[in-house]
């Protein structure tokens, strides 16, 4: 195993990784047992959903289309993420390449910024149905909410494809960088560099603010406004029926922000074991209870999953 530096214009880069986390947890194969089934039904969850927008066509709306972009980026994290963990300590495959890394951090960072961002386009889409009712169809179109979806994707590869390019750039001292963490975490590895990091840094501080705190900053705003308008609301049932909507939705959020900003928000009083069980919970856990939300907490997609199975099961043969 060649473990020498490579050379590249005066840029060190080590031939491994060692990813340490998990480390010195009793009984951790249960865990990597229980993230398996997590990534199955998370797969099989996502897939059904996506399948039943797909077929049915009452579903082919704006607001859909944006579950739909929610569910494939949850196949994504969920592929990013748990696969390469249990690669990682379950086979005891510890060693990464650099290239892999590299890879294993563009992929789970997409991924994760993808989900957040999803959240906020969710919540722009129950603002404008909730407190613009009558100009909704105007605003929130087909190809608008494509627009929105394509424009999160843009921002979000431009900006860990910066992060990634800014960590090739450096130079490591080491053979093999240890990373404290359960995949190849971005301030791990620039922060074990022996140049100079700045750059490296500065996008570390900015991409929180920009991918979690900016859309958590509208998801707030966005029901700020949507409980000012329920309030006006005189009719208890157009109330109910108007807050039920968004019962899913905040469900959602709730699952994904409230764990990992605890996380990082206590991270100086938890140890580093709990801190990586923590995130590796919110980007597993997600992903499976997404589809779950939203398949028994929305009586429309309810609706379609019944005629979808009744055409397709009951009458498979029916034109």
């Amino acid at each position: 195993m060649n473990l020498d530096f490579t050379e590249n214009r005066n840029i060190s880069t080590p031939s491994y990784f060692y990813i340490s986390g998990f480390s010195g947890i009793p009984h951790v194969r249960y865990y990597y047992i229980f993230l398996f089934f997590v990534y199955i039904i998370s797969l099989l969850g996502n897939s059904c959903l996506m399948l039943v927008i797909i077929i049915d066509r009452n579903l082919h709306t704006p607001k859909y289309i944006a579950v739909f972009n929610l569910s494939l980026t949850d196949i994504c994290e969920s592929t990013a993420v748990i696969p390469q963990l249990l690669d990682t300590f379950l086979f005891g495959n510890q060693l990464i390449p650099y290239g892999l890394c590299l890879f294993n951090m563009f992929s789970v960072f997409v991924s994760i910024s993808t989900q957040s961002l999803s959240l906020a386009v969710l919540s722009f889409d129950r603002l404008v149905a909730i407190c613009l009712p009558l100009r909704y169809h105007t605003i929130v179109t087909h190809r608008s909410m494509l627009v929105i979806i394509g424009f999160t994707w843009a921002i979000v590869l431009l900006m860990v494809s910066a992060a990634t390019i800014f960590i090739s750039r450096l130079s490591f001292c080491r053979v093999i960088v240890i990373i404290n963490s359960f995949y190849c975490d971005h301030g791990p590895m620039y922060r074990s560099a022996c140049s100079n990091y700045l750059p490296n840094s500065v996008i570390g501080g900015l991409y929180p603010v920009l991918i979690l705190g900016f859309p958590v900053s509208f998801i707030f705003f966005s029901y700020v406004c949507i409980a000012v308008t329920l309030s006006k609301i005189t009719t208890p049932q157009d109330r109910q029926r108007a807050a039920k909507t968004c019962t899913a939705h905040l469900i959602v959020v709730a699952i994904f922000y409230v764990p990992i900003t605890f996380t990082y928000a206590l991270s100086s009083f938890i140890n580093t074991n709990t801190r990586i069980i923590n995130l590796s919970l919110t980007s597993a856990l997600p992903p499976m209870l997404n589809p779950i939300i939203y398949t028994f907490k929305t009586e429309e997609f309810m609706a379609s999953l019944k005629r979808v199975l009744k055409r397709r099961i009951i009458f498979p043969y029916s034109k």
